[in-house]
């Protein structure tokens, strides 16, 4: 028994050995919870003689789920490592073995994203919707809100009705959202397809309606473990109490302080007050940190006591003293990327390593400039989960525009001449190819002599020509920042990103208009489109995409479960960190804790950093209040902070909070009735995060009215 608890503290033997009864751990980052889990399974296995097959170990990615099996496996020999998956994928397991109950076949199709995107595709041609109405993100994102929150009964239409009752219930829906919704339940009853939504709901109905199969379950899963518990969503909570429901052996474990996807579902009060559903729970808490060096856990733990909503806790450090953590404020985004290049050298210069090096940020737009610092240094690089900036599809989609204006040349013609669509598919850009091999010209040049042939009929070619026309003749009268702004507008490119919902890929073309404007205002004369397109050509080519020791990149998101020796947290920016996105308090308190998991990522070395300038929208840029929320003791600036920049800064901020908890007050929820001191009695139609306000139907106006949630309401 020694060796599955030998290094391990008091609180990881604890966990390990209470293999009875209900556990909760509340574990902070680095404290070893991984570590314990698979001891535990280990421990249940070989000192008690628990068959693997009865044991559930749950994770929320399949990635940990992997890593796990690899763990347990090595520590128990055995190459039954029983049912260690995330939710989705245990249920997966219960339907391929009980979906005779719902008169599905063991060979359902699990749906992915261009699954759905593929039935909508048939619905909106079958229905004559278009994008414009709804983008495919947006009906994505409708149809998971009506499964989780509005319909949550819809699972029954898909098992109850036969495919002939719930095809004419979707041919005589008359809305875009009945339409829409019950259309893909219809395709995917069609097909024997389930989503990820779907798997739970399922199983968690054949478990309802057939008590011996929940029964067999219930029984066959003697342990329960579930790792990451502030992450679990109503549903899989749901499923949690019912397959825990005869054994009553459950051993949850998670950290209140690392809650980071509410967005996703999650809700931190079922960690919290896990006790008044589990009143005989026993408690352990696992505070140690074998992870970072003392000084980034006193930043740490500084930062995340200003957090209301949490078990007030304070992680231990248990290596060895490291440096301060650095804090520089730059004047410039380009500084600040400078700054970190230059500080990446001097770490280079002492013996660490490029691939213990990582750069964290809230958001992918944000690496623009940091690309450009490790380039100008020439520090190989790699970006996780996202593509390197210049090798973005929207930006080198706008890019190619820019080389159309000045070489119209083939590489660029075949990327954007038919996106927008403009009906210049495969067989028209075939006839152009061969036309121009044949007369020794550009495909653009061949689209020029032919145009008027009939091939080119019901297309836009002649719109896309006059478009690269009208910009090759104004090249010289406008800034290449204005030429970008109005081609990337008439082309109708940034309406075909607006239609498809994609906000990701409008900021990095923001992002990019701002970097075309700084390049501007640094190199004078020089700034002519060709010089432009002969500078960018250096960071768009793939030299930094080579194998090898390489700083990585990546979003605080991605690196949750993860740790590097030196962490550069960048864009520490109101607006950028916490996201200009942040409408409540309570979001608020979760782009805390989102810091809290970068900060906690650091072994050795935590290097924050900002810049001065303006945000995208043209608003100053402030410092984030996550930098003065740390004791100021605590973080070494490398440079005398600027008489008044916190003072005002904080004042900033307070105006801020202010507005956040107005609004949080003041928002209602669709259907209620509301009295506004103008306009009378109404009912609220829909609560608009985005814009901040409401959109309201008043009894004595004829059309609806948005007021802002500023504007307090009378809820009658």
């Amino acid at each position: 028994m020694e060796e599955y608890l030998e290094g391990l503290n008091e609180a990881q033997q604890e966990a390990v050995t209470a293999t009875e009864g209900v556990i909760r751990v509340i574990a902070g980052a680095g404290s070893g919870k991984t570590r314990a889990l698979s001891s535990r399974f280990a421990f249940l296995v070989n000192e008690i003689g628990i068959l693997p097959g009865n044991i559930l170990c749950v994770t929320f990615t399949n990635k940990s789920a992997g890593e796990m099996r690899q763990r347990i496996h090595r520590l128990t020999g055995d190459q039954d490592t029983g049912y260690i998956n995330t939710f989705h994928g245990f249920c997966v397991s219960v339907l391929q073995e009980d979906s005779h109950a719902v008169q599905y076949p063991k060979s359902f199709l699990v749906l992915d994203n261009s699954d759905i995107d593929a039935m909508l595709k048939i619905i909106y041609e079958e229905r004559g919707l278009t994008l414009r109405e709804m983008t495919f993100a947006k009906a994505r994102d409708m149809i998971e809100i009506l499964k989780l929150k509005e319909r949550p009964d819809y699972y029954l239409d898909m098992i109850t009705m036969s495919l002939d009752v719930l095809e004419q219930k979707y041919r005589s829906a008359a809305t875009p959202k009945d339409i829409i919704f019950y259309g893909y339940l219809y395709q995917e009853k069609k097909c024997f397809g389930l989503d990820y939504n779907d798997l739970i709901t399922f199983t968690l109905y054949i478990f309802d309606e057939n008590p011996e199969i929940r029964r067999k379950w219930q029984e066959r899963l003697e342990y329960i473990m579930i790792d990451e518990f502030q992450d679990i969503d109503g549903l899989q909570y749901r499923l949690m109490k019912v397959l825990c429901g005869h054994h009553r052996n459950l051993f949850v474990v998670g950290d209140p302080d690392q809650t980071i996807y509410t967005w996703r579902g999650a809700d931190v009060r079922y960690l919290l007050n896990f006790d008044r559903d589990f009143p005989e729970v026993k408690t352990i808490l696992m505070m140690d940190n074998y992870r970072s060096a003392p000084q980034i856990l006193a930043a740490a733990n500084s930062l995340i006591e200003k957090n209301g909503k949490r078990i007030a806790k304070e992680l231990i450090p248990h290596c060895p003293d490291g440096p301060m953590v650095e804090c520089h404020l730059a004047k410039t985004a380009a500084e600040e990327a400078a700054w970190i290049a230059e500080k990446i050298k001097k770490l280079q210069e002492e013996g660490v390593a490029n691939r213990d090096i990582t750069i964290l940020y809230r958001a992918h737009y944000v690496t623009r400039t940091v690309e450009e610092g490790l380039l100008a240094k020439k520090i190989p690089y790699t970006i996780y989960s996202g593509v390197q900036f210049f090798g973005r599809a929207e930006i080198k989609d706008a890019l190619s525009y820019l080389r159309m204006v000045a070489y119209q040349d083939d590489l660029s013609f075949l990327r954007i001449a038919n996106v927008p669509r403009r009906n210049l598919g495969e067989r028209r850009m075939r006839f152009l190819r061969e036309y121009a091999d044949a007369h020794g010209c550009t495909m653009y040049q061949a689209l020029t002599d032919t145009v008027e042939e009939p091939v080119f009929q019901g297309t836009k070619a002649r719109q896309f020509l006059s478009l690269v026309e009208t910009y090759r003749q104004r090249v010289e009268e406008r800034q290449i920042s204005e030429l970008l702004s109005a081609i990337l507008n008439d082309s109708g490119y940034e309406e075909m990103l607006r239609t498809e919902g994609s906000q990701e890929r409008l900021d990095n073309l923001a992002e990019l208009k701002q970097s075309v404007y700084e390049y501007e205002t640094t190199c004078g004369e020089e700034s002519t489109l060709e010089h432009y397109l002969s500078h960018v050509a250096l960071f768009s080519n793939s030299d930094t995409a080579e194998s090898g020791d390489k700083v990585k990149l990546m979003t605080v998101h991605a690196a949750k479960g993860l740790e590097f020796d030196h962490v550069f947290l960048c864009g520490m920016n109101e607006g950028i960190f916490p996201s200009r996105k942040v409408r409540t308090l309570d979001g608020m308190e979760e782009e805390r804790r989102l810091a809290f998991v970068a900060i906690t990522r650091a072994r050795q070395g935590l290097y924050l950093t900002e810049a001065a300038g303006s945000n995208l929208d043209g608003s100053p840029r402030y410092p984030s209040r996550f930098l003065l929320d740390i004791d100021q003791r605590l973080l070494a600036y490398t440079e005398p902070v600027p008489e008044g920049l916190i003072q005002e800064t904080r004042t900033y901020l307070r105006l801020s909070d202010r507005e956040l908890s107005m609004e949080e007050a003041n928002i209602c929820q669709p259907g209620q009735r509301i009295r506004h001191r103008i306009f009378g009695e109404g009912t609220v139609i829909e609560a608009d995060m985005e814009k901040k306000a409401h959109l309201i139907r008043f009894d004595d106006l004829e059309t609806p009215r948005r007021i802002s949630f500023r504007v307090a309401l009378e809820v009658l």
